[in-house]
Order: C-alpha cells, then sequence, then structure tokens
C-alpha cells in the first residue's frame, strides 16, 4: 500500500484496447499500491472483454470509438476528477509508486530493463527530437508510466495524438518551465515483435512521434491534433507559399479574436497581419485590384469554412473541378482531415483559398473577375455576420454533403 498520509491520490488513467488477458491483473496491481485512488480505463473499440473486465475489476470505464492512445488518455482526462494524474500502460507488470514518490511536475518510469522488441530507431528519433526542441536527454522518451502534477496536467492536457503523446508531454512539460525527472522502475510490459504486425505498429508510433513534435491546435471537440495545413504552401508558386507562412503565423501566435471585426478591434493581432499580408500578395502575384481581391477574399472564404473536418476541403475539391486547380493535396490531405487524424489550420485554408483565387484570376477575366470578386465578398460579408457552418447545418441538402465520409 503506497499512499502515504497527506499526499493527495492521483487519478490513474489506463488506455487499454484488446487487453482482455491483462487487464485485470493490471487493475488488481494499482488497485494494491493505490486504495484510493479512481481508475479510469478508456477502451479503444476493444474486439474482447477488456471493458467488461475492467469494469468487473473495479475501474470506471469509458468505451471510446477506435482513436489513437493520446486521443484515449485525453478522453480519460477530461473524466477525472482535478489534481494529479497517473498514467498506466495497460499491459504493465510491476509497481508505479516511485513515480508517485518523485518531487519534479512530470516524473516519467525509466525501465530498469530492456522491453522494447524493436531496433530502437523510433526512441532514438524521439529522443533527437526532445533535446531539439528542449535541450533535455531524456533516457526513456517514449515511456507510458508517467505522474503528472495538477500544474504538469495543465501544461499537458490534451496530449497529442495517437502515439506521439509521450514526446509531446515531456516537451509541453519542459517549455512551461516545470520540472521533469526520470526515475528506474523495475517494470515488464508485452514487448512488439520484430515480425510485420510489429514493423507496422513501429511505422505509425514514428510517424505520430513526427506530426506530435510540430504545430499542434485544439479542434472543435477538445481534442489536439496536428496542423499539417502549411504543406500546401510547399512546391507552389511563391504568393500561395506566402500565404501559407501568414496563416502558419496566426496558428502559432494568434490570439482569442475571430472574425474580421474582432481583429480590427484588438489592432495589434496575426489576424491583422493576414488582412494586410494576404492581398499585398494577392496584387504582387496578380498585378491587379480586382485580383488581389479576389485572392484575398477566396483565401478567407476557404478560412471560414474550417470549422468542422473536411468541410473546406470539400468546398476546395468542387471549385478545383470548376477551375481546373490542383486536386493532388485534397487527394492527399482529405481523408485524414475528414477523421480528425490532421487539420489544415489556417496556413492551410488560406493557402487552399489562394490558390483557388490564382486560378479564378487566369479563368475570368474582365468585369466577370469583378463580378466574381464582389461574390466572394458577399459570402465573406454573410460568414462575418452569420456563421457559414451554421447555415450549412440548417440546409438539409448541405448538411447531408457536410458530413459525409466522417466517422
Amino acid at each position: 500500500m503506497a499512499e502515504s498520509s497527506g499526499a493527495e491520490p492521483p487519478t490513474i488513467l489506463v488506455a487499454a484496447r484488446d487487453e482482455a488477458d491483462r487487464i485485470g491483473e493490471t487493475i488488481g496491481s494499482l488497485r494494491g499500491d493505490f486504495p484510493a485512488a479512481e481508475i479510469v480505463v478508456v477502451d479503444g473499440a476493444s474486439r474482447d472483454a477488456t471493458a467488461e473486465l475492467a469494469e468487473e475489476a473495479g475501474a470506471v470505464v469509458i468505451r471510446l470509438g477506435r482513436a489513437g492512445k493520446g486521443e484515449a488518455l485525453s478522453a480519460g482526462e477530461r473524466a477525472a476528477s482535478p489534481g494529479p494524474l497517473l498514467l498506466c500502460d495497460a499491459d504493465l507488470r510491476g509497481s508505479l509508486v516511485p513515480l508517485t514518490e518523485g518531487r519534479a511536475d512530470l516524473v516519467v518510469g525509466a525501465f530498469s530493463r530492456k522491453t522494447g522488441g524493436g531496433f530502437g530507431i523510433a526512441k532514438r528519433i524521439a529522443h533527437e527530437l526532445i533535446a531539439l526542441r528542449t535541450g533535455f536527454a531524456a533516457r526513456e522518451p517514449l515511456s507510458g508510466q508517467r505522474h503528472l502534477s495538477a500544474r504538469a496536467r495543465a501544461a499537458c492536457f490534451p496530449v497529442a495524438p495517437g502515439f506521439g503523446c509521450e514526446v509531446r508531454m515531456t516537451i509541453d512539460a519542459l517549455r512551461a518551465g516545470l520540472s521533469v525527472e526520470e526515475v528506474e522502475v523495475d517494470l515488464g510490459h508485452r514487448a512488439t515483435r520484430r515480425d510485420l504486425a510489429g514493423f507496422l505498429h513501429r511505422g505509425r508510433q514514428l510517424l505520430d512521434i513526427l506530426l506530435a513534435t510540430g504545430p499542434l491546435a485544439v479542434n472543435h471537440r477538445g481534442t489536439r491534433i496536428p496542423l499539417v495545413g502549411w504543406v500546401v504552401g510547399l512546391r507552389r508558386s511563391p504568393a500561395v507559399s506566402a500565404v501559407a507562412a501568414l496563416g502558419l503565423a496566426d496558428d502559432l501566435w494568434s490570439g482569442e479574436e475571430r472574425g474580421i471585426r474582432a481583429h480590427l478591434a484588438a489592432r495589434r493581432t496575426t489576424g491583422i497581419l493576414k488582412l494586410v499580408g494576404i492581398p499585398a500578395v494577392g496584387l504582387a502575384a496578380t498585378r491587379s485590384l480586382s485580383g488581389g481581391l479576389l485572392v484575398a477574399g477566396c483565401a478567407n472564404l476557404m478560412n471560414q469554412l474550417d470549422t468542422k473536418p473536411g468541410r473546406a476541403m470539400k468546398a476546395y475539391t468542387v471549385a478545383a473541378l470548376a477551375l481546373r486547380a490542383p486536386l493532388g493535396i485534397a487527394v492527399l490531405l482529405g481523408p485524414y482531415d475528414l477523421r480528425e487524424r490532421v487539420m489544415l489550420g489556417d496556413a492551410g485554408s488560406n493557402a487552399l483559398g489562394a490558390l483557388l483565387g490564382l486560378k479564378s484570376v487566369d479563368v475570368i477575366r474582365g468585369r466577370g473577375r469583378w463580378v466574381a470578386a464582389l461574390a466572394v465578398a458577399g459570402l465573406n460579408i454573410v460568414g462575418e455576420r452569420r456563421s457559414l457552418g451554421e447555415l450549412i447545418e440548417r440546409t438539409p441538402v448541405l448538411r447531408e454533403l457536410d458530413a459525409w465520409g466522417r466517422p
């Protein structure tokens, strides 16, 4: 029995999927070490009796559709009581008591014996990425056994999605000025084998780690998702790249302001930078006032539509088919955007809109271009006064098209 008098017991979070053969033993061990702690198991659409056995063992179970580890932990954290957290893998064997005895805000369990079955590539890359972002040399960057103080919980949650959650958790804690400590523990868990399934798992893990250390944002569900829209600006025209860069600045450093009026009222915001910069880019690229307005209007309109997964990408696809604009980026990112695995962010939505605007300038000439620019401006004004997303959701046909493809 581990808890000392006066010490606040942590809420224990366990992300589990298809762990029926181990979950009961894991919860029993945790209950023995932390009798006063609440144990929350987030079941990620298990195909076996993991959830039922966890409930029988006395855990609170949250049933989640098949999602990543980070999404499961974030869902569990939202349901947990205030205070410190103890994170634990579902197939763990051993005691996590030493983690709760550490004094740091984030205490990470460092395995005293080798437990992995791979070649250590993901682990080495994770180590280097943490060092690059923070200067901290992590011995166990991928360890899922962690104790977070209330301050670390506030700084790290919601965590990054998938298997990148631990790496980003360490980065977020250190960048928030919190203390991080690694404590050696004698633990064991099921190692990933050196077979096809094991290599596929480590490939997904590595991709999640790379995405987790880049820009992230919280979506409409409160889930933290990688911002990948900046890739729209790669290998494009200088104008589209410039618009993507302006959008990325807004993604990284924007405040609470939403909409043109809010940014104008606040004056010094990244939104004002876009409001000035994107028309200037459009004007320079098209060498015409109508062209500049069309590029800026399309960029802002696509940004207004990017409020639900896949919405902006669908609008871009329809317009791109009509204008013969590039479709490769929509084919590449669309499925991930719809499944809420990535976000376009302002960088992506603004850049996609700029692509449409520039293509419109090539296709539409004379008075027709002014008509198009005024039409786009009118839609922007409607979006400022009434949410375009709300209008879409109130229109049956548009609502059905909008929802198509989402989980």
